[in-house]
């Protein structure tokens, strides 16, 4: 039983200079940047992981929706999606909104983030409904 050990242990000792010499001869191939961008990030950045999820107020403090999800055009945020009308989960809707309707900040008193929006209930639930592309 040693000797067949020792015979696979020599064999693969043996065998990896080829293997070696087989992985320097391939070639990777692909379109990568030649040098790529890189940026900073501050703590104090929103993230979209920070934002889905997120309830909605508005100026009477009522909750009026939750941002579910992002639409990126042109690199940029197009829309901010919102599930509103439901409760727990029943007879809730979907409607895009512009970014720049919905203020987002941090609020260092509560160390949360908060989203407002000068809207009502029933305005957002008079919207167009969106639905996601198949």
């Amino acid at each position: 039983m040693k000797k067949i050990a020792l015979i696979a242990a020599s064999l693969a000792v043996l065998a990896s200079p080829v293997f070696a010499e087989n992985a320097k001869n391939t070639t990777t191939t692909g379109t990568a940047p030649a040098e790529a961008k890189f940026s900073t990030v501050s703590k104090d950045e929103m993230f979209s992981s920070k934002l889905k999820g997120l309830s909605v107020t508005n100026q009477k403090d009522e909750t009026v929706g939750e941002i579910t999800d992002l639409a990126i055009k042109n690199h940029e945020v197009d829309a901010l999606i919102l599930s509103v009308g439901g409760f727990l989960g029943m007879g809730e809707r979907y409607v895009a909104v512009s970014p720049a309707s919905v203020k987002v900040n941090y609020d260092q008193k509560s160390d949360k983030w908060l989203a407002t929006m000068n809207t009502s209930k029933e305005a957002l639930k008079a919207a167009p409904e969106f639905k996601y592309p198949k």
